[in-house]
């Protein structure tokens, strides 16, 4: 087996924007805030180990149960079936979910709360059943892989700040809580839109797999005006955060304004005439960069609040 195919089986560049962005919280966000936290470097690395290993085994799962859509829609990058057996593909799934899940469990029972190891178990399984059940059920599957990319920023406060939490220290875990929770959330609705806009891409294939996508149901115009609407949230959410956080710093307002704000913009100005599988890709881009743009942001809190 060749390398190459199986790491855009995994999607490494997906995998490699996890990491950065766990490591940007931990060491751009709590360290120079010397917030206290639980996890030291070894066992920050095998939570961001954990969650990229969980990643991977959904995105496998995911091209495993789509070998007919992608058949259609992208038939020049299929991995499973052209370059990798489905029988090696499952087995890199368990594996990898066994990984995740292994670890998690270590990390839980680590800091003391071995219920924790069911953030593990359920996204996990959530992955699974998306892929297999609920991925061509209108919006369910988008909700859940939204969800999913949330979490990745969640869980690094859950593991290392949340169990350092004392009645002297609340305050100031809570307000680095909350910024981590905001992040979330902008994460999610991108994350969202960009797996609408996904669909819009793939409504060919996706109906010839039987898949009731929301595009297939309502046909891309609707579908479109859908997504304008959705847009309109993280776009009132970023107007709200630079003036009541960001306006003194011309700096991070800048690097939002051209990197999230303006992207978003443009983005909310072409979905609404979007018709063709290369606009939808292009839109879909867009989307990856303004998420990414964001989320990166987090290296700036030490230049803002500091």
């Amino acid at each position: 087996m060749s390398a190459i195919p199986f790491l855009r089986l995994i999607r490494v560049p997906n995998l490699i924007m996890i990491i950065l962005t766990q490591v940007l919280v931990k060491y751009f966000l709590f360290e120079p805030f010397q917030i206290d936290t639980t996890l030291g470097v070894w066992d920050f690395t095998l939570l961001v180990i954990s969650m990229v290993a969980l990643a991977a085994a959904g995105n496998i799962i995911n091209d495993l149960n789509d070998v007919k859509a992608d058949s259609i829609n992208k038939p020049h990058k299929l991995v499973i079936g052209s370059h990798l057996s489905e029988k090696t593909a499952y087995n890199w799934f368990i594996g990898l979910n066994i990984v995740g899940v292994g670890i998690g469990f270590y990390l839980s029972n680590l800091i003391g709360k071995p219920a924790f190891s069911a953030l593990f178990i359920i996204p996990s399984a959530f992955l699974y059943f998306y892929a297999t059940q609920i991925k061509g059920t209108v919006l369910v599957g988008n909700l859940v892989v939204s969800v999913m990319v949330a979490m990745i920023i969640v869980m690094v406060g859950i593991f290392d700040l949340v169990p350092a939490i004392t009645p002297k220290n609340l305050p100031t875990q809570k307000v680095i809580f909350l910024i981590l929770v905001d992040y979330a959330i902008f994460a999610f609705l991108l994350n969202f839109l960009r797996e609408m806009v996904k669909d819009q891409e793939d409504i060919k294939g996706d109906y010839n797999a039987g898949y009731r996508t929301l595009p297939v149901i309502l046909g891309r115009k609707r579908t479109n005006s859908v997504i304008f609407l959705v847009t309109l949230l993280p776009v009132a959410g970023i107007l709200y955060y630079i003036y009541e956080y960001l306006y003194e710093n011309q700096y991070a307002v800048l690097f939002i304004l051209l990197f999230v704000f303006g992207p978003l913009l443009y983005f909310l100005v072409k979905i609404t005439a979007a018709e063709s599988k290369k606009q939808y890709h292009h839109l879909s881009l867009i989307l990856k960069i303004i998420l990414a743009a964001g989320l990166l942001s987090v290296g700036m809190y030490r230049y803002i609040l500091l």
